[in-house]
Protein backbone atom coordinates (compact mmCIF):
# COMPACT_ATOMS: atom_id res chain seq x y z
CA UNK A 1 0.00 0.00 0.00
CA UNK A 2 1.36 3.40 -0.84
CA UNK A 3 1.93 6.56 1.33
CA UNK A 4 -1.09 8.12 -1.05
CA UNK A 5 -3.71 5.57 -0.03
CA UNK A 6 -2.65 5.34 3.23
CA UNK A 7 -3.24 9.18 3.28
CA UNK A 8 -6.66 8.84 2.04
CA UNK A 9 -8.08 5.98 4.55
CA UNK A 10 -6.32 8.51 7.55
CA UNK A 11 -8.28 11.78 6.38
CA UNK A 12 -11.73 9.75 6.43
CA UNK A 13 -10.84 7.76 9.98
CA UNK A 14 -9.40 11.41 10.90
CA UNK A 15 -12.75 12.86 10.35
CA UNK A 16 -14.77 10.09 12.00
CA UNK A 17 -12.58 10.13 15.02
CA UNK A 18 -10.94 12.90 15.73
CA UNK A 19 -9.29 11.89 19.19
CA UNK A 20 -7.19 9.85 16.98
CA UNK A 21 -5.80 12.58 14.46
CA UNK A 22 -2.39 12.51 13.79
CA UNK A 23 -1.85 9.21 14.58
CA UNK A 24 -0.29 7.11 12.12
CA UNK A 25 -1.59 3.37 11.82
CA UNK A 26 0.13 -0.01 11.52
CA UNK A 27 -0.18 -1.32 8.35
CA UNK A 28 0.13 -5.02 7.57
CA UNK A 29 -1.37 -7.48 4.99
CA UNK A 30 -4.89 -8.59 4.80
CA UNK A 31 -5.34 -10.81 2.31
CA UNK A 32 -5.35 -10.34 -2.03
CA UNK A 33 -5.38 -6.74 -2.35
CA UNK A 34 -6.68 -6.00 1.05
CA UNK A 35 -4.76 -4.16 4.02
CA UNK A 36 -5.60 -4.06 7.65
CA UNK A 37 -4.63 -0.48 9.50
CA UNK A 38 -4.82 -0.26 13.09
CA UNK A 39 -5.40 3.00 14.79
CA UNK A 40 -4.64 3.37 18.62
CA UNK A 41 -5.05 6.47 20.96
CA UNK A 42 -6.33 7.33 24.29
CA UNK A 43 -8.70 9.77 25.83
CA UNK A 44 -10.02 10.57 29.35
CA UNK A 45 -13.46 9.22 30.94
CA UNK A 46 -15.56 12.49 33.37
CA UNK A 47 -14.15 11.02 35.76
CA UNK A 48 -10.34 11.67 35.02
CA UNK A 49 -9.30 7.89 33.93
CA UNK A 50 -7.41 6.93 30.92
CA UNK A 51 -8.79 4.98 27.94
CA UNK A 52 -7.57 3.23 25.03
CA UNK A 53 -9.10 3.38 21.76
CA UNK A 54 -8.56 1.30 18.59
CA UNK A 55 -10.37 1.91 15.52
CA UNK A 56 -9.43 -1.62 12.75
CA UNK A 57 -9.84 -0.69 9.03
CA UNK A 58 -9.45 -2.92 6.12
CA UNK A 59 -9.08 -1.10 3.15
CA UNK A 60 -8.27 -1.68 -0.41
CA UNK A 61 -4.68 -1.05 -2.20
CA UNK A 62 -6.46 1.97 -3.69
CA UNK A 63 -7.06 3.25 -0.10
CA UNK A 64 -11.03 2.51 -0.25
CA UNK A 65 -13.00 1.62 3.25
CA UNK A 66 -14.45 -2.15 3.43
CA UNK A 67 -14.72 -2.33 7.01
CA UNK A 68 -13.90 -0.46 10.16
CA UNK A 69 -14.68 -1.72 13.50
CA UNK A 70 -13.45 0.25 17.19
CA UNK A 71 -13.11 -0.97 20.41
CA UNK A 72 -12.07 0.58 23.53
Amino acid sequence: MDKKSIDRVCKNIYRRFPALKNKRPKVSSHGENRYLLIFSGSGKTPDGKTITNTVRVVASEEGRIIKSSMSR
